[in-house]
């Protein structure tokens, strides 16, 4: 028997649908989810994954597209004949964890899950934020890698290289910058609705478990750089897009979906501030940063 789930993350509503047999039992993988669940369905919806233990992968007529290492596996992204897309994800040990097919929009998507717990937990946690970030980009909407401190009712974005020490970073503004607060550690979502921009906590959150159902008015963006003394420069347009379009989920060899999140991301650096922090970690390095992004 089907177990439908409805979810409302940043304000878009999506679909989950348990076709397998552990039915109800499959939430245990998306505990994370559960401060964004919604009782029935509220709006359109930006896409309806299904789980079914019996899909097969696509053989015929597919183009391998690349792997890409996501830094705690491999997933495998193939093109499929009529524009859609077949993802294998593999945890960090080369396991299989999760079969995904989807549509050319990500609007509607099937996975098949595979091991124990944990490979069937990391893969559908994948399979979700996969759809989720392609399907959104179409609606002025980009998940960014990064650590995200809310503060006077504002949401301030770090970006940094992984192990640069943006939730370092987070870490000293929640101890020296009072009304302090972390909103998400890994991969907050920004949207853009009637010319505003807005930051939202997410289920995906790294290692920290803040899932956090949660919007602010997005502040600043910063990226954070290590140095041996601390400074901070806002970025000229041009440095701000190569500064920001990295630290975003993107997939260049989509044509249509990456023109949509590189004109988000272009009227985010219109509409907001983008900087560079060049710090140690330590508090001054926290004073220093406040002090200039929330000026304006």
């Amino acid at each position: 028997m089907d177990y439908t789930c409805y979810y409302n993350i940043a304000e878009h509503h999506i679909k989950i649908t348990f076709r397998d047999e552990l039915g109800a039992d499959n939430e245990k993988f998306i505990a994370s989810f559960q401060p964004f669940k919604t009782r029935e369905r509220v709006g359109d919806l930006l896409f309806h994954l299904s789980v079914e233990s019996g899909l097969q992968p696509i053989e015929q007529h597919t183009e391998h597209i690349r792997d890409f290492d996501t830094g705690n596996g491999n997933t495998d992204v193939y093109l499929l004949e009529g524009g859609g897309y077949q993802y294998q994800i593999k945890d960090i040990n080369g396991q299989e964890c999760c079969l995904l097919q989807t549509n050319k929009a990500f609007t509607t998507c099937k996975c098949r899950l595979y091991g124990d717990y944990n490979t069937r937990r990391y893969g559908l946690n994948n399979a979700i934020m996969i759809a989720y970030a392609f399907s959104s980009a179409y609606q002025k909407t980009v998940m960014i890698h990064a650590s995200l401190i809310r503060h006077d009712d504002k949401g301030y974005a770090f970006t940094a290289k992984s192990g640069t020490g943006k939730s370092t970073h987070t870490s000293l503004w929640m101890k020296h910058i009072k009304g302090s607060d972390l909103m998400n550690d890994d991969n907050p979502v920004i949207r853009i609705i009637d010319g505003k921009t807005y930051i939202y906590g997410t289920p995906w959150s790294g290692k920290t478990p803040c899932y956090r159902n949660i919007k602010a008015t997005l502040g600043a963006i910063v990226r954070i750089d290590r140095a041996l003394e601390n400074s901070i420069d806002k970025l000229k347009p041009v440095e701000a897009f190569a500064s920001l379009l990295p630290s975003c989920s993107y997939m260049k060899w989509d044509e249509e979906i990456s023109h949509a999140i590189c004109n988000t991301v272009t009227e985010i650096i219109e509409k907001n501030n983008i900087f560079t922090l060049h710090c140690l970690p330590d508090q001054n390095a926290a004073e220093i940063c406040h002090a200039t992004i929330t000026k304006g």
